[in-house]
Parts: C-alpha cells; sequence; structure tokens
C-alpha cells in the first residue's frame, strides 16, 4: 500500500483497487494536497484498467468533508480553487467506467457523503451516520449533492436532508436506498469483499456496458434507453468475452474473463 497526501493506494490481483481516505486525525477531511492526491488516484485506477474500484476511510469517518480548519485560513479565490479541485475529483468518480464502491466505515459529511453518491455502490456500517450538512453552517452541497442525491433516492426525500443538514443513521440510508445495505462493523469488509469479487469476475466489458447504458438510460427516455441497449448488445455478441462465456458454460467452468485488470 503506497501513501502519499492522505491517500492510500492498494491493488489486488482480481483487479480490485482500494483508495483509502488517510487522515485519520482530521477525519478524512479533504485537505488541499489530499484532494490533489485523491484525484490523481482515481484517475490511476481508470488508466490502470482495475476491474472494480472501492473508495473508503480510516478511524472513525468515511470522510468528514471538505477541511473546514484549512477553509477558514483561505482567502475568496482559494476556497473557489478548493470546491473546484473537489469537484475535480468527484466528478472523476463519478465517471470512471468501471463499477466503483463505497465503504462507508463511519461519518460521511458534506463531501464526504458527496464522494459516496458518485459511486454505484454504497454499504455502510450500521453505527455510521451519513448527510449533506451544509446548511448548517450557511453552504449548499458543491460537489454534486444537489443532483446525485436525488437521482439516488427521488427528490423529497433529498430536499429533506439537504434543507434540514441532518445526517441520518445508515440504517435509515438503508431504508431510502441511500446505501445498498447497513451492515455490522464487523460484517462490512467481508461482504464488500464478496460484491468487489464476485463484480471482478464478470467480463469488465459487460460490466462496464452495463454501467454505461444505466446512466445514460436515467438521463433520457425509455425509447431511447432502449435503442441504446440494442447497439450495445450487438458489439457484445461479437465480443471475446461473450465467446469464452459460451465455452466455459458448454465445458462446464468459470469463464475466464479478459482485459480490464489493474496491474
Amino acid at each position: 500500500m503506497e501513501s502519499e497526501s492522505g491517500i492510500a493506494v492498494e491493488k489486488s490481483g482480481e483487479g480490485i483497487v482500494q483508495i483509502t481516505l488517510n487522515r485519520p486525525d482530521r477525519l478524512n477531511a479533504l485537505g488541499v494536497d489530499m484532494v490533489e492526491s485523491l484525484k490523481a488516484a482515481i484517475e490511476n485506477a481508470i488508466a490502470g484498467r482495475a476491474r472494480v474500484l472501492l473508495v473508503r476511510g480510516t478511524g472513525r469517518a468515511f470522510c468528514a468533508g471538505a477541511d473546514l480548519k484549512e477553509r477558514r485560513t483561505m482567502d475568496e479565490a482559494a476556497r473557489v480553487k478548493h470546491n473546484r479541485a473537489i469537484n475535480a475529483a468527484v466528478d472523476a468518480l463519478g465517471a470512471a467506467p468501471m463499477p466503483t464502491i463505497a465503504v462507508i466505515n463511519g461519518l460521511a459529511m458534506g463531501g464526504g457523503c458527496e464522494i459516496a453518491l458518485a459511486c454505484d455502490l454504497r454499504y455502510a456500517a450500521e453505527d455510521a451516520q451519513i448527510g449533506l450538512t451544509e446548511t448548517q453552517i450557511g453552504a449548499i452541497p458543491g460537489a454534486g449533492g444537489t443532483q446525485r442525491m436525488p437521482r439516488v433516492i427521488g427528490a423529497s426525500r433529498a430536499l429533506e436532508l439537504m434543507l434540514t443538514g441532518e445526517p441520518v443513521s445508515a440504517k435509515r440510508a438503508e431504508e431510502i436506498g441511500l446505501v445498498n445495505a447497513a451492515l455490522p462493523a464487523d460484517k462490512l469488509e467481508a461482504h464488500v469483499e464478496r460484491i468487489a469479487s464476485l463484480i471482478a469476475s464478470r467480463s469488465p466489458q459487460g460490466e462496464q456496458t452495463i454501467k454505461r447504458l444505466v446512466h445514460r438510460g436515467i438521463e433520457g427516455t425509455l425509447a431511447e434507453g432502449l435503442t441504446q441497449e440494442r447497439a450495445a448488445l450487438q458489439q457484445i455478441l461479437t465480443s471475446a468475452d461473450y465467446a469464452e462465456g459460451l465455452a466455459a458454460f458448454a465445458e462446464k467452468r468459470q469463464p475466464r474473463f479478459g482485459g480490464g485488470t489493474a496491474t
């Protein structure tokens, strides 16, 4: 595991890349240097053709959001620059072609919640607290929260969370669809490892195609989405991974899908 500016990166032979927010003494708050390292780590995982990308935190927090202690010492231009850097990192995560998973071990507030929202899947420890808390300090979500949260849980529930600025428990987050599952803290790692390994074992081309179709589809009409799906299926049916899948089925063995593995 390599660590730089509060970011640690670890790769497994299954093509799973884990990015760890590693400033536990500051609740993994997003400082200037840390944000730049986070964006670089995401870009490196994409360039390395990871099959699955995980984002997690250390200590008692996933991420407490922007580092407000640093923010207090900044002038207006520096604050805007810092926010744009956070936006760039979160957008890079949201645009990653491979499946992404947020492992919410603890507090996920403000920008930390927005990092989780940029992921495809979210799993949380039952004692975690999650929310867009910006209104508590006179701000608004500024790294995609006003757009991504309504797409995940619906406009009314998203507005309630954002307007009150109050976080919710992981169990409540599970009930409203903000996280895929809330688990006992000692079960979280094993659950995420199982899900990540399953995803990594599937065809990279197929997984990335599914992700692209879903995200594009919800932005358009059903008819447009169906047209995109049919066009994508034509490519899949002539792919090497599909040929391998058919061969493995006939030979009663596990398929060995190619491509997409991080090195």
